[in-house]
């Protein structure tokens, strides 16, 4: 989905399964300056990007750009025969030369490496506060849990709270995960946890982060993602009595009304 200036553009397809773009909508929505918001949803919506990109550079048109899901932000390192796909995607957006490009929760810093003129926003960290107020959450007595050494350093921003790490051994082909320790010290059992990432798919992650956290102790659990994909109604997360409640942004999931899922809508933000 692609909406300029607020507005969701319509694409319509010709029979051959090329997109048709509606010029006249463009012209009728653009301003002096202006803001594409762009939402993966598939691979043509990258297509979509390049045609209203290069109408408005043809029309001598500014803008800059929202991504609010990097799409192929997973694949930011190459291992033996893997595909640099991150880094190609970027090179494609650059070369629309946009303004300025704000990443909306990107899995790692390479993104931002890789992207011209972009900065980030955290919206986990913009909404913990009503998390935290949603839950009851105490920060003398409950715990932030951070999966992983990159979850911690992206949110190391966050001061005032417990925390605990989790140190987890992957397999980079298959993406499982082999192995799970929490890293740090618990005081006193029955406390609530909030685990702390940018995307959940599956949840499986999650799912072994709340087992070993009620290992030791805990006794309510909730999750706070920026970005969950639909993949997450396949899974075990929401079936299960382990994780409480998720709470995530409109960034790939679209509103649900789903008792254990909480959207929050990003341009609220």
């Amino acid at each position: 989905m692609i909406l300029l200036n607020g507005t969701e553009l319509v694409f319509k397809m010709f029979p051959n399964g090329e997109t048709l773009v509606d010029g006249e909508q463009l012209l009728n929505e653009v301003k002096d300056h202006n803001e594409i918001a762009f939402k993966y949803e598939n691979d043509s919506d990258l297509i979509k990007l390049m045609f209203v990109k290069n109408f408005m550079n043809d029309h001598n048109f500014r803008a800059s750009l929202v991504i609010y899901y990097m799409p192929y932000s997973r694949m930011d390192r190459v291992e033996g025969s893997s595909v640099f796909t991150l880094k190609y995607v970027a090179n494609f957006i650059n070369a629309l030369s946009f303004d300025k490009v704000t990443l909306i929760e990107p899995h790692s810093d390479v993104s931002l490496a890789l992207i011209d003129k972009s900065i980030a926003r955290y919206p986990t960290i913009e909404l913990l506060d009503q998390v935290v107020a949603a839950t009851a959450f105490n920060p003398a007595v409950d715990y932030l849990f951070f999966p992983d050494a990159g979850a911690q350093k992206r949110y190391s921003k966050i001061k005032g709270y417990q925390q605990l790490v989790g140190f987890k051994v992957r397999d980079f082909q298959t993406g499982q995960i082999k192995k799970l320790d929490v890293v740090g010290s618990i005081e006193n059992e029955g406390f609530k946890a909030i685990i702390v990432d940018d995307l959940c798919s599956y949840g499986g992650t999650f799912m072994l982060s709340a087992e070993k956290l009620v290992e030791i102790g805990a006794s309510e659990i909730y999750v706070l993602v920026g970005h969950c994909e639909t993949a997450i109604y396949k899974g075990k997360i929401l079936e299960s009595d382990v994780i409480d409640k998720v709470f995530t942004t409109n960034t790939i999931l679209e509103p649900t009304d789903h008792p254990k899922i909480h959207i929050f809508n990003i341009g609220g933000l």
